[in-house]
């Protein structure tokens, strides 16, 4: 632990992760699902997740090794389908299965790299941030989570506009909460349409639209997602716009491809890129992301430059008590902070 690291701590700026695919698969290559689950691509969907004879059924209008283009097209033809109600129940059963292993992975320690000011918002269905986040939330407290595809742990009250846990039931009308939509055909991911959805939307839409820290964690924003292009950029607006943001990518392709993807959000300078969690912001400076950042842009003494040292957290920790403990400097002097802000009001 660097002692440097520490303080000063600031109430702001937000840090934003937007978590694709590719950061579940970054957290199963660390820590493999315990029952030997493989997190599916769009290409071997079909395969891994059990849909082989319905495909096989179908006529050859319907054939493609893409489960999107087979999904969009059945809805098309018949949204209320009994085929397509047997496929979302087995994509929601498969990925209800599926769990963490008892040992720290990624996502533990993402979510004990943010604190509460901060956001993570997921397009995966899998139940991996869901879990970290429970199995962490009694040791301090975390960032806000949202789910922007919705997940196989996530349910909804439209009446009180709240979301639980799927099986639970909502505080206020007691009614048990819905779970929330899986699929949604490529040329039609109306995301508005949907209640839940759009409470999701309208809310990343806010933490993209005031996050000074931005991270890209694994995804890869598919172009036939034009409605999710479309909201991100309204809620961004123009890298001439943000010319004070930072704007940082965690992805294993090459460098070049990955910027290409996201230029129209990077204010020239403003920008980093790693293919490892650990050699992030969030790697680097867990818990002190905005400190490190603000030190950067506003150098003010040589107190602070001493400050603005990195913190890396250790990557080697088999148990979360592990990670907790190694934290809980971090989180004390963020309770110092606060305390201390408090007592001035």
């Amino acid at each position: 632990m660097n002692e440097n690291a520490l303080k000063p701590v600031y109430s702001d700026p937000s840090h934003l992760v937007i978590l694709g695919a590719g950061a579940s698969v970054a957290s199963s290559l660390k820590n493999p699902e315990p029952n030997g689950k493989k997190l599916p691509s769009m290409l071997d969907f079909i395969e891994v997740v059990g849909l082989e004879d319905i495909v096989q059924s179908l006529p050859i209008e319907f054939d493609s090794e893409n489960f999107e283009d087979v999904y969009s097209k059945l809805y098309e033809k018949d949204p209320q389908s009994d085929i397509i109600n047997e496929i979302e129940r087995r994509v929601s059963e498969y990925f209800i299965s599926m769990k963490l292993p008892p040992e720290p992975t990624i996502y533990d320690y993402l979510v004990m790299s943010l604190r509460p000011k901060d956001v993570i918002a997921t397009f995966d269905w899998d139940p991996f941030l869901y879990d970290a986040f429970w199995r962490n939330h009694t040791k301090t407290r975390l960032p806000w989570s949202i789910y922007l595809h919705g997940n196989v742990r996530i349910g909804h009250c439209v009446r009180d506009m709240r979301k639980g846990l799927v099986g639970t039931h909502c505080s206020k009308c007691k009614l048990p909460f819905t779970p929330s939509k899986l699929l949604f055909p490529i040329t039609q991911k109306n995301y508005s349409a949907d209640p839940y959805m759009k409470t999701e939307w309208t809310a990343f839409a806010d933490a993209l639209k005031h996050s000074r820290l931005v991270t890209v964690f694994g995804y890869s924003v598919p172009k036939t997602d034009v409605e999710a292009i479309r909201l991100m950029s309204e809620a961004w607006g123009t890298s001439g716009d943000r010319n004070l943001e930072q704007f940082e990518i965690i992805d294993i392709q090459a460098e070049d491809i990955v910027y290409e993807r996201w230029a129209k959000f990077i204010y020239p300078g403003h920008y980093d890129y790693s293919t490892d969690y650990f050699d992030s912001r969030l790697g680097l400076s867990p818990r002190r992301t905005a400190e490190v950042y603000m030190h950067k842009i506003h150098p003010s003494t040589a107190e602070e430059a001493l400050r603005n040292e990195r913190n890396p957290v250790p990557r080697n920790f088999t148990t979360l008590e592990e990670i907790w403990t190694w934290f809980d400097p971090l989180i004390e002097a963020e309770e110092e902070a606060s305390q201390l802000e408090d007592s001035d009001q």
